[in-house]
């Protein structure tokens, strides 16, 4: 497995991505690493990092686009298999970091902030902690992940 902050091509000297791994690294390729991000109103949020400094989907060929997708996917699945969440959040906004990532996130109707972004007000305190909510617990959550995204074809 490459190192997590082994880049391709030259990244800017202030890009937070290309600097820092964006997460606790749960799994990695050439290509991506997949982070989970320490947020306690959030356990069950993760990161797909491009090793590449883009920022945008269409900055990528065909098979790297498709190799995106289908690992963003793979997380969607798992979570949405092991957590049973209300709703599941995508996102590749990039206005702050403009280097490709995508964002999933497990939302749950009890949460912070439901209905609301995750960046948005929050609606709630949530009580027992959303960590101590979720139905497996988030050591158990990286290694499925970590194997479902084994197990994606590369293209």
């Amino acid at each position: 497995m490459p190192d997590a902050l082994e880049l391709r091509g030259d990244p800017p000297a202030v890009c937070t991505l290309c600097l820092h791994e964006g997460g606790r690294v749960i799994w990695s390729d050439e290509s991506w690493r997949v982070v989970a991000v320490d947020d306690d109103d959030f356990p069950a949020f993760y990161r797909v990092i491009s090793r590449e400094h883009v920022a945008e989907l269409s900055q990528l060929d065909a098979g790297r686009r498709a190799r995106c997708l289908d690992l963003v996917c793979a997380i969607e699945a798992v979570l949405l298999d092991r957590l049973c969440p209300t709703k599941i959040n995508l996102a590749a906004l990039g206005n702050m970091v403009p280097h490709l990532h995508w964002h999933v996130i497990a939302r749950f109707e009890w949460d912070s902030h439901f209905p609301e972004p995750i960046w948005g007000m929050r609606q709630r305190v949530v009580t027992p902690p959303a960590r101590d909510r979720l139905s497996t617990h988030t050591a158990q959550l990286d290694n499925l992940l970590h194997s479902a995204l084994d197990n994606v074809p590369d293209r």
